[in-house]
């Protein structure tokens, strides 16, 4: 009995500091805001575009939801993550988790007029409020706005 006791003791201490470490790490990195910068093709089975995603989805486990502004902006071969979501079950849904985390994917209309891009028929969930008039100038408005620039 004494032995349970001090077992269920042990694994409280050690979930309460479990919780006291990961406010300390939110604590750590602050308020942040970001833009992730994606104009490059997803290579084999997208395989780039998938490790972007995840470098996002770390980037907030880190943080934290609440903590962190996140925009991902594509232009040029980058579009190419949300062409490809179109087909790709496993694409859509870390694309949607991030959508649900406040991660915003703005789309170059430039690119969409200059390569024939029809954002209703060929990217997945793209609105009219996610295009932005150019994705290069974009980035270098949210730099100015006080995003951290980071190319995943």
């Amino acid at each position: 009995m004494l032995r349970a006791s001090i077992a269920v003791i042990i694994a409280a201490a050690v979930g309460f500091a479990g919780v006291m470490m990961a406010n300390a790490e939110a604590g750590r990195y602050g308020k942040q805001k970001v833009v992730y910068h994606i104009n490059y093709p997803g290579g084999e089975g997208g395989k780039k575009y998938y490790g972007a995603l995840r470098n996002i989805q770390n980037h907030i486990n880190a943080v934290g939801k609440d903590n962190l502004e996140v925009a991902v902006v594509m232009h040029g071969n980058g579009l190419g993550l949300l062409m490809q979501a179109k087909d790709d079950l496993k694409l859509q849904g870390n694309v949607s988790n991030l959508k649900t985390q406040n991660v915003s994917f703005n789309v170059c209309s430039n690119t969409l007029r200059g390569r024939k891009i029809d954002k209703d028929k060929d990217l997945f969930e793209v609105f009219d409020e996610d295009i932005v008039p150019s994705g290069v100038a974009e980035v270098s408005r949210l730099q100015g706005m006080g995003y951290t620039y980071i190319k995943p």
